[in-house]
């Protein structure tokens, strides 16, 4: 796999993990009470597969080849776009985790901000996923010289490869199964 077949499978997985966000909210808008454990393996899946290992090899291996090899409109589409939409997630995020900690401190009002930040997480994450799947990885592939996107595939399969070691990939994947299986 090319480091874009990777980053489009990864996707698929974090768009799982948005279905299993959206049904937990649900059922604290029904009133039930709110998972903390999910919560937390949801943010730990967010910040360590979406994040810290995805969002990772864009920023590392193809975003900074973009912005150097494509000129000013690579450089507004990853800058004005994709990092500011990465940022805004990890303040999602913590939100989200803050809002958790109030709610557990007896907050009940702040039940609503736990919602509107694990919602909003979510619908930015569907538009920015679809994003780099029918824009900037095409324009990545069809833009950038053949030898610096087979730098961008070496240096992502060398950081799978590693990262294979470690079970990321399984780990996180697992967790997706038990979210589904749990929620969906």
């Amino acid at each position: 796999m090319n480091a874009v077949e990777i980053m489009m499978a990864e996707h698929r997985q974090i768009e799982r993990v948005l279905g299993v966000v959206r049904k937990v909210c649900f059922r604290v808008l029904q009133g039930k009470e709110i998972p903390y454990d999910d919560f937390e393996s949801i943010i730990d899946f967010v910040r360590n597969y979406s994040d810290a290992h995805h969002h990772g090899k864009e920023e590392k291996f193809l975003f900074n080849r973009m912005i150097e090899h494509l000129g000013p409109i690579g450089e507004k589409l990853i800058r004005a776009g994709m990092l500011v939409e990465h940022d805004l997630g990890r303040l999602y995020m913590k939100d989200l985790e803050e809002a958790l900690e109030r709610v557990k401190a007896g907050d009940e009002e702040s039940k609503l901000d736990v919602i509107a930040n694990a919602i909003s997480y979510t619908h930015l994450l569907q538009r920015h996923i679809a994003k780099e799947d029918e824009v900037v990885y095409t324009f990545a592939l069809r833009q950038l010289p053949e030898d610096v996107m087979e730098e961008v595939n070496r240096a992502c399969r060398a950081f799978e490869k590693e990262c294979e070691v470690q079970g990321v990939q399984r780990r996180y994947l697992d967790l997706v199964e038990a979210l589904e299986t749990k929620y969906c």
